[in-house]
């Protein structure tokens, strides 16, 4: 059964850090693109960041340009997520996801929630101002 477990969320003050893990199992996304998306309260799901099968290629939505980078160790089967300088409107669940085809690229492609056939359950991140 695959398995995507997201990790690493919590409440922290705006212009904190904080690092997402989410730990794949099940089978292996070491020739996937992850990705993250998150949700708020009442907005619809929000593409954040995904990272090709090697690595080489990462994307990233606009309002956290500069701010979030994403990583994977594929010996350990994990994407991260590592957030720095947060605000308030970064608050929402955060997704992690997976595709099920292999050597897929391309910002247009890694953008779209439907080009993960994976998902984990969120985990949440609150920015108090």
């Amino acid at each position: 059964q695959v398995q995507l477990v997201e990790s690493g969320g919590g409440l922290v003050q705006a212009g904190g850090s904080l690092r997402l893990s989410c730990a794949t199992s099940g089978r292996t996304f070491s020739a996937s693109t992850m990705g993250w998306f998150r949700q708020a309260p009442g907005k619809e799901r929000e593409f954040v960041a995904a990272i090709s099968w090697s690595g080489g290629s990462t994307y990233y939505g606009d309002s956290v340009k500069g701010r979030f980078t994403i990583s994977r160790d594929n010996a350990k089967n994990t994407v991260y997520l590592q957030m720095n300088s947060l605000k308030p409107e970064d608050t929402a669940v955060y997704y992690c996801a997976a595709d099920k085809d292999t050597y897929r690229s391309g910002s247009n492609y890694a953008k779209k929630s439907e080009s993960y056939e994976y998902w984990g359950q969120g985990t949440q991140v609150t920015v108090s101002s």
